[in-house]
C-alpha cells in the first residue's frame, strides 16, 4: 500500500476535541479521519451506484409508457379507493 501525507488546516480547539474524543475510543486522529475517509467513499460509491440503477428504473418505466403499458387513472384511483376502504374497515374491526 502506497502511503501518502494529507496536510489541512484545522482550528486548534477542534483538534483537541477530536484528539481528546479520539483517545476515548482508544483510536488516533489519524485512524480516526483514514475510517472517516473510508466511510465516505464507499458512501459516495453508493451513491453512484443507487442513482444508476434509478436511473435504469425510470427508463424501464418511461420505456413501458411509450410502448403503450398505461393504466388508465380511474382504473387506478378504482383500485386505490377500494384499498383505502379495506384498510378503514380493518382499522375499525381493530378498535
Amino acid at each position: 500500500m502506497n502511503e501518502t501525507t494529507l496536510t489541512f488546516r484545522v482550528d486548534e480547539a477542534l483538534k483537541e476535541q477530536f484528539t481528546t474524543a479520539a483517545k476515548r475510543r482508544d483510536r488516533t486522529s489519524a485512524q480516526l479521519l483514514r475510517d472517516f475517509m473510508r466511510d465516505f467513499v464507499q458512501r459516495q460509491e453508493e451513491a453512484v451506484e443507487h442513482d444508476a440503477w434509478f436511473a435504469r428504473q425510470v427508463q424501464v418505466g418511461l420505456d413501458s409508457a411509450n410502448a403503450g403499458h398505461l393504466v388508465p387513472a380511474d382504473q387506478v384511483e378504482a383500485r386505490f379507493a377500494a384499498r383505502r376502504t379495506a384498510t378503514r374497515r380493518r382499522l375499525e374491526d381493530a378498535a
